[in-house]
């Protein structure tokens, strides 16, 4: 007889997708509950939903910095607004891009709270990692947009390069290619 791993008892609560106005929201329960100086940098589908190419996300994706406060927070926060939300962010993919907090665009400020964009280079490397329809599809709109130049992902992802073998699942050559796939013909005028 095989053993059944333990499961995690549903709370029996469905959570709402996640609109601007939710991430908005989010941001200023947020602002109002860490008394630290915390910078919070959206990833992922909030960051597509607040510069408007997505309508709605399943959840929100943060990186905290520092992460102290944080944990009892987002407790609180998600089921006051309802919403799914994770400490997850490109740096848990593939090595940190070197300048990415300078190249983190400010979204606004909550009491001591300062919210970002996690740097659009290191999203738009992480999505092609990944490889999914809908996070390439975020890339195309990020080049479409202004916020990825193709030759600088490119750039930045040979500076990273030599250090993917600190991530064993990632098979440097594949990856190379999809970086060279995704970013080698694209450019802002003829992405759709």
């Amino acid at each position: 007889m095989e053993a059944k791993a333990p499961q995690l008892p549903s709370l029996g609560t469905m959570r709402e997708v996640v609109t601007v106005e939710k991430v908005r929201r989010l941001m200023h329960a947020l602002g109002k509950d860490l008394r630290e100086e915390t910078r919070v940098y959206l990833v992922g589908g909030s960051s597509a939903v607040l510069c408007g190419w997505r309508q709605s996300t399943i959840d929100v994706d943060l990186h905290v910095e520092p992460d102290a406060e944080i944990y009892a927070a987002i407790a609180r926060i998600k089921e006051d607004l309802c919403v799914n939300v994770e400490l997850a962010s490109p740096r848990d993919f593939l090595p940190q891009l070197p300048g990415w907090q300078e190249r983190s665009p400010f979204i606004g400020r909550e009491g001591k709270t300062t919210f970002f964009h996690f740097d659009f280079y290191s999203q738009a490397l992480a999505k092609v990692e990944r490889g999914f329809e809908k996070d390439m599809g975020d890339v195309r709109e990020m080049v479409q947009r202004g916020l990825v130049v193709p030759t600088r992902a490119l750039e930045l992802f040979s500076a990273i390069e030599p250090e993917l073998v600190r991530f064993p699942a990632i098979d440097p050559a594949s990856l190379r290619a999809a970086m060279r796939d995704a970013f080698g013909g694209m450019s802002a005028s003829n992405c759709p």
